[in-house]
């Protein structure tokens, strides 16, 4: 991910008259410095004593989707763990939807590593938890068995063929 979270807080008082006001938010900042910059935003609105903002962008959360009406607190506890977990944080909360403690514990404690295939894994997997007798290693079926583990439901994978895999025991 090349962008860390943020939104874009756009003045609802100003847009529901035609006016365009708001500005991008970091959303890894502190929950007070953010409510801080949503007043200020509010502050400087073109319409006197603009209360209410929307969320009507956001970038830099990946497979996750932040709603316009999402509160800040829940943002910032979602940009937070984004920013923790930079590489699958994001589809790791998309694949939970959005369950920060189930993606949580995944990731401190069901991660398997980055892998360029499911194959690689279960490669290194079984090489390094049973010995293998040189007759038989030809028979072993790598591809078989990470179809299987997968299928299974044992274990489930996030990434691309580009950029590889992050893989999870499912338990």
């Amino acid at each position: 991910m090349t962008t860390s979270p943020q939104i874009y807080i756009a003045d609802l008082a100003a847009y529901n008259n035609g006016i365009l006001h708001g500005a991008w938010i970091d959303a890894t900042q502190s929950i007070d410095s953010i409510r801080e910059e949503v007043s200020a935003i509010l502050g400087a609105s073109p319409i006197d004593k603009a209360e209410e903002y929307a969320i009507h962008d956001h970038e830099g959360f990946g497979g996750y989707t932040i709603n316009e009406y999402d509160s800040l607190e829940h943002v910032y506890e979602i940009a937070s763990f984004i920013a923790e977990y930079p590489d699958f944080g994001a589809d790791l909360l998309a694949q939970f939807n959005g369950d920060i403690a189930e993606a949580r514990q995944h990731a401190e404690d069901h991660y398997c590593g980055h892998y360029n295939s499911l194959v690689d894994f279960v490669e290194e997997l079984t090489e390094s938890t049973t010995t293998i007798p040189p007759h038989l290693a030809l028979y072993i079926d790598y591809d078989k068995m990470a179809w299987d583990m997968e299928m299974s439901g044992d274990i489930f994978s996030l990434g691309s063929a580009a950029k590889g895999w992050h893989i999870f025991w499912n338990q």
